[in-house]
């Protein structure tokens, strides 16, 4: 995987043979000045059908990327497609070609809500934002609940709205 994604993305902390450990980490600090974080892009991960990899740790501006032997070649290889497809993208944005406000990366996930309302005015088309590659289609697409979060806002201001841990018993225990 780090084989593949070097290049397009920067691969950190390669050892005396060049090789990675079992995971890596992409530093994607060079996209800040265009306005891209690495929030931005595990955020558009979620569109490819992915859950996001660690963002900023142990390395600010990076994404740890860590494959499990659980995850099949077929998996591996969808998920470099989408890390190398999002390159591209930032690569529009920083050409110009998408508005470095309004653009694949700043407004993802996109929500089936979002997708299917009646105003549509991006630069792109509601393929790109809902169907970045040719998997979701034959494989299924799991669309988020909600579009984008404030993750620091939501950290700093938890809320909890469960019952007390008791209500989710019904019986008494014995101590």
């Amino acid at each position: 995987m780090a084989e593949k994604l070097d290049g397009p993305y920067k691969v950190l902390f390669r050892g005396e043979n060049g090789r990675v450990a079992h995971e890596f980490i992409l530093d994607v600090n060079e996209f800040r000045e265009f306005g891209i974080t690495e929030e931005d892009i595990a955020k558009r991960l979620m569109d490819y059908g992915f859950h996001a990899p660690t963002q900023s740790w142990p390395v600010a501006g990076g994404l740890m990327i860590e494959p499990t032997e659980s995850e099949d070649i077929n998996e591996i290889d969808r998920f470099i497609y989408a890390l190398l497809n999002i390159r591209q993208e930032i690569q529009d944005i920083i050409d110009g070609k998408q508005d470095p406000k309004e653009n694949l990366l700043k407004l993802s996930p996109f929500t089936l809500q979002h997708l299917t309302s009646e105003e549509w005015n991006y630069k792109f088309t509601r393929k790109e934002a809902g169907y970045p590659a040719p998997w979701l289609h034959d494989l299924g697409k799991v669309f988020p609940s909600v579009g984008r979060v404030d993750n620091a806002y939501g950290d700093r201001n938890f809320v909890c709205t469960c019952p007390p841990v008791s209500e989710y018993f019904d019986y008494e225990v014995d101590r």
